[in-house]
């Protein structure tokens, strides 16, 4: 791959990198990946660089003894300061391997412009594959705990992992269950997944398999190290997983670690040393404690050579146990936390079913290993089904076959497949900002009701950061695939900013192509889902410039934005002085044409935006798709909505708002709605307040948060209306104060297709609203009791709710939930349609 850069700037860029202090990462990124490709350099990284470890290792030395692969130069990237010098120390005459700081200059230099790419964990969420680019992703190990998506919070603590193995060209599986069980299934890489599964197992078991001589050296030299005499001896290598809860606290468990090891070492003998392995984040720590110092292995020793040199291992919720199997050699289970781990975090197997003794204390647990241990011992009635199960193919030749499938390409007589796949369309969202507001409830809603048999549904989102984001995002069904986007757009700062303004004063769908620009999107896309298809996508938000415009970049699918309200009003909407979305959804609005289906959330809004929005789209594309209800359910009155914890202020509120509630014989009018002036809460204070000089039993409650609540909240005073109207500000659920109320009143100026009129209509709460242009259909029947847009009139309607003259609303759910689904079935056209789209900027 040729560098777009002249060579005289491709060499100060480099020697510039090299040496690079205080350049931005952000900018030695993009540096970096304007360097040319270098087909024969790999870059090998473990565990975020703790070590030269895992797989990535005995791929490594492998490829270094091998003849045919003598041109390659091989990169290490290394975090861990003890590490990285055992490495330099033990390669020191080879010049073709190579040593840098994980996240230095050098470092994305390396990831940028390597051939070869190998990592058992997770490159950092500001890499993206470059064409060219070979990626293998081996994880490291089997998993006996819950992994992806079914764990709990799995969606969030995947968020990078998920975003890793989509990019990557092949993805190693030790065994059948691993592929399935956790890349299909726990990571949800089923449909999307366009690289290549390799089932030739574990590279890093080879090192397991040793002569005698060899494994007699080695526990002479380990015996050595650690000033323990080894030889003649058997080993038992205890390996524990991590059991702190923090990783910023890794000593939580070295106290339990030394009385375990001491009742271990008690009962398998004198003839027998029971040698630790810890978890990598606790090692630091325990080197420090006297009574293991002589006992715990090095960090830096392969823990596939210990497990070649231990005669049994004892673990509890490892995944190394998997590789032990390919031994033959007894395995005990300690876990004294059994029952609350599994329940917290999960297993896929039940402990009791595993290969070997399961005990939760070290001393019966010894008892039950020394007799496995015996000479004339049978093995473990489990044991040989573990074995073809999980290590059925771990013949000590998995090394050799791995580097056919990514170094020579050779495939036919290798277990390679592609991820499983069916016929579902795959659908991809843009769920927007996923904050308290009607968007977000109108998303969950419908996606949560997709046929999950006829859809392969993905949900995007930015990573969700506070309270409201995340409880909002862990409302959707868990076999929803959710990718967010962490990280930014790689690309010069110069260029960004380039991309920044040819955006907002050109025509957006034409700036992309100038400049490189139509570069960073696509890069963007790939950082995000790698080389994931998708049939049909979908901006839900329809707000957003730069979401609207990635989604462009989709390859091959149908694509859909959503029109969530009039939007020529909404580009027009003034608060405060300031048109906050007239240039933002100017932009929207260009792209239009570049989108196959222009969705408004009623029949009568899509004939609005039709004729508004004519000059940027044909008016085939206008087509409608009403907003899905939700079931309706309380919360507890206080339970407030913020970011934050509570003020003084907000408790003080929400006794207050609590207290107004528990009044009894009062008629309580309500509405739901960010403080914005489309919504025209002002409008309705005013109404509120005609109504009040003649009803003086009445209440109003405004549920809301937004730019204007000051603005209201001093009217309320000087209208005298304290204690008689109350803004709630954001609840999580305002059906909870909805169900105490009589009557629900809309006073906007337009709308789309408002949520909280179905949940009122659900509640059957009589509905008083204003005539915006899509009033009229936005609920299925003729529920409403609409009124002019003036203060008049709206008193008036209040006024016939008091009188007796407006019925409650109703909804029957089953049905208009069919028929939205049956409008939804009818905009995703049949996977045979889904054929390349036009590009973006085309007409």
């Amino acid at each position: 791959m040729r560098s777009p850069l002249p060579p005289a700037v491709t060499r100060a860029v480099r020697w510039a990198l090299t040496r690079a202090k205080r350049i931005p990462t952000s900018e030695q990124i993009a540096w970096a990946r304007s360097l040319p490709i270098r087909s024969r350099t790999v870059v090998y990284e473990s565990f975020a660089g703790n070590g030269a470890l895992c797989n990535p290792e005995a791929i490594f030395r492998a490829l270094l003894d091998d003849p045919e692969f003598a041109d390659l130069t091989h990169v290490w990237a290394m975090s861990d300061a003890d590490a990285t010098e055992a490495v330099r120390a033990e390669f020191a005459d080879r010049r073709n391997v190579v040593v840098v700081k994980r996240g230095s200059a050098a470092y994305w230099r390396a990831v940028s412009t390597a051939g070869y790419l190998i990592n058992n964990a997770t490159f950092p969420p500001a890499f993206g594959k470059r064409s060219g680019q070979v990626y293998l992703n081996t994880w490291h190990g089997t998993p006996l705990k819950l992994m992806g998506f079914d764990m709990p919070g799995g969606a969030l603590e995947s968020a990078n992992t998920l975003r890793n193995l989509l990019s990557a060209d092949y993805l190693l599986a030790a065994n059948p269950f691993m592929a399935e069980t956790m890349y299909e299934d726990a990571y949800q890489l089923r449909n999307v997944y366009r690289g290549a599964i390799i089932e030739e197992g574990y590279p890093r078991i080879d090192r397991q398999w040793m002569t005698d001589a060899e494994r007699a050296e080695r526990i002479t030299e380990l015996g050595a190290h650690l000033g323990t005499p080894l030889t003649g001896k058997r080993i038992v290598l205890f390996a524990p997983t991590w059991r702190g809860t923090s990783f910023q606290a890794p000593d939580a468990d070295l106290a339990h670690l030394v009385d375990q090891l001491a009742a271990l070492q008690r009962q398998v003998g004198e003839d027998t040393v029971v040698l630790l392995k810890t978890h990598q984040v606790v090692h630091r720590a325990a080197t420090g404690i006297p009574a293991l110092k002589r006992l715990l292995v090095p960090n830096a020793t392969a823990t596939n050579v210990l497990l070649g040199l231990a005669d049994a291992l004892i673990t509890d919720y490892s995944s190394i146990f998997f590789d032990y199997l390919a031994t033959g050699r007894p395995i005990g289970f300690l876990v004294p936390d059994g029952d609350s781990y599994s329940a917290e975090r999960g297993t896929y197997m039940p402990l009791d079913e595993l290969p070997g003794p399961v005990h939760t204390d070290p001393a019966e647990l010894g008892r039950a290993l020394a007799d496995l241990m015996t000479p004339d011992a049978a093995p473990h009635p489990r044991y040989g089904e573990w074995v073809e199960r999980f290590v059925p193919f771990d013949d000590g030749q998995a090394t050799s076959r791995v580097i056919d499938v990514v170094f020579r390409g050779r495939t036919t007589d290798r277990r390679v497949r592609s991820a499983r796949r069916d016929d579902r369309t795959r659908l991809l969202f843009y769920l927007g900002g996923m904050r308290l507001n009607g968007i977000t409830t109108a998303a969950v809603n419908l996606l949560n009701s997709l046929d999950t048999d006829r859809y392969d549904v993905t949900a995007l989102m930015s990573f969700p950061r506070g309270a409201t984001t995340r409880h909002n995002q862990s409302r959707l069904d868990p076999t929803i695939r959710q990718v967010f986007r962490i990280g930014g757009m790689n690309g010069l700062k110069a260029r960004q900013a380039l991309r920044r303004v040819a955006d907002v004063s050109t025509d957006p769908l034409r700036a992309h192509r100038r400049l490189g620009h139509r570069t960073l999107w696509k890069d963007e896309w790939t950082r995000i889902f790698g080389t994931a298809k998708f049939d049909w996508v979908a901006d839900f938000s329809g707000y957003s410039p730069f979401w609207a415009h990635l989604l462009l970049h989709s390859p091959r699918a149908t694509r859909a934005i959503w029109l969530h309200n009039e939007m020529a009003a909404d580009r027009a909407r003034t608060v405060n002085g300031k048109q906050a979305f007239r240039r933002s959804l100017g932009r929207v609005f260009a792209m239009y044409r570049a989108y196959d289906q222009l969705v408004s959330v009623s029949p009568s809004l899509t004939d609005l935006n039709r004729v508004e929005l004519a000059e940027y789209a044909p008016a085939d594309r206008f087509v409608t798709l009403r907003n899905l209800p939700d079931a309706v359910s309380a919360a507890p009155v206080d339970e407030r909505e913020e970011e934050n914890e509570a003020t003084d202020e907000d408790a003080a509120r929400s006794q207050t708002i609590a207290a107004a509630l528990d009044v009894p014989g009062l008629r309580r009018f309500i509405t739901v709605g960010r403080l914005s002036t489309e919504k025209n809460h002002a409008r309705l204070i005013r109404a509120f307040a005609r109504v009040a000089v003649t009803e003086p039993d009445t209440q109003l409650f405004i549920v809301g948060g937004g730019p204007l609540q000051a603005a209201l909240e001093q009217q309320v005073r000087e209208a005298g209306l304290t204690g008689r109207v109350f803004l709630t500000g954001p609840l999580r659920d305002p059906v909870s104060i909805m169900q105490r109320c009589d009557c629900f009143v809309l006073s906007s100026d337009y709308e789309g297709q408002p949520m909280v009129l179905i949940e009122a209509a659900q509640l059957e709460l009589p509905i008083v609203s204003t005539a915006f242009a899509s009033a009229r259909g936005a609920l299925p029947g003729d529920d409403m009791h609409i009124v002019a847009r003036n203060d008049e009139a709206l008193a008036e309607g209040m006024g016939a709710f008091l009188g007796g003259r407006v019925a409650p609303a109703s909804l029957d759910v089953e049905a208009y939930t069919a028929e939205v689904l049956t409008q939804f079935d009818a905009l995703v056209p049949p996977l045979s349609q889904t054929t390349a789209r036009r590009a973006p900027g085309a007409r």
